[in-house]
């Protein structure tokens, strides 16, 4: 009765007559009325739609067509959602990764998986792109990325310089290839502020202190080959 009530209200539903004794008195057309409006209720028209689409079954509305398109939307969502859950189950997809990134997960640590599904959330379609480049252009398996996996927290500072220096040559070709890596703001879906602080809270979270200082040391020795290659260039030029 609630609900009839509200259609009272809301114009959906005529205000029956009363009879002699002060009840309501419906008909059958409002009976048809009530039918018509769930009909549409259950078709997923919003109420504040149902009058404009009508009931004298004429050609679809706008309304009509604007739910149409929503459908088709979602129903080739839940057809992708459920491909990559056949994929999971089947054995031939990963679901610790962002998704595209399947096919080249065998390639990642535990950490690095999880970094991936917090830069997803962090950077637009266009970065995780070239993330994906980036993961593709190493050889595998890749001794260097392995190094790095498997420092443990108390390495000595040998052999972390080792594997900073290791790891260097890939990093500044990446720095390369996609300059944004350093300016990233473009390629950003959250504020600078906020990438920033979740991007170091993940590093903080997913490696140790070693691996973090490796990365530290690394990414100081890219960035000093790049700047000896650009003076070079600038005195032959």
């Amino acid at each position: 009765m609630n609900t009839v009530r509200y259609y009272h209200r809301s114009g959906l539903l005529d205000e029956p007559g009363r009879t002699s004794n002060g009840y309501k008195q419906y008909g059958a057309r409002h009976l048809v009325r009530l039918l018509q409006v769930r009909r549409l209720r259950d078709l997923g028209v919003p109420l504040a739609q149902i009058e404009t689409v009508g009931f004298g079954g004429g050609p679809p509305t706008a309304a009509l067509l604007a739910i149409e398109a929503d459908l088709t939307v979602n129903i080739e969502r839940l057809q992708r959602t459920r491909a990559e859950i056949r994929a999971t189950l089947d054995g031939s997809s990963a679901i610790d990764v962002p998704s595209g990134f399947e096919d080249v997960a065998s390639r990642l640590s535990d950490p690095d998986r999880s970094l991936l599904l917090v830069y997803s959330r962090l950077y637009n379609e266009s970065a995780m792109t070239d993330v994906k480049r980036m993961i593709e252009s190493e050889p595998e398996p890749d001794g260097a990325s392995a190094a790095f996996d498997t420092l443990h927290a108390d390495a000595d500072d040998a052999t972390r310089q080792l594997v900073a220096e290791t790891l260097a040559p890939k990093l500044a070709q990446h720095l390369v290839d996609y300059p944004w890596v350093m300016e990233p703001v473009e390629h950003i879906s959250k504020g600078q502020r906020v990438t920033r602080e979740a991007v170091t809270e993940a590093l903080r979270e997913l490696y140790n202190v070693a691996q973090l200082d490796v990365l530290g040391r690394a990414s100081a020795i890219a960035q000093e080959r790049l700047n000896v290659g650009q003076r070079s260039a600038t005195h032959t030029a």
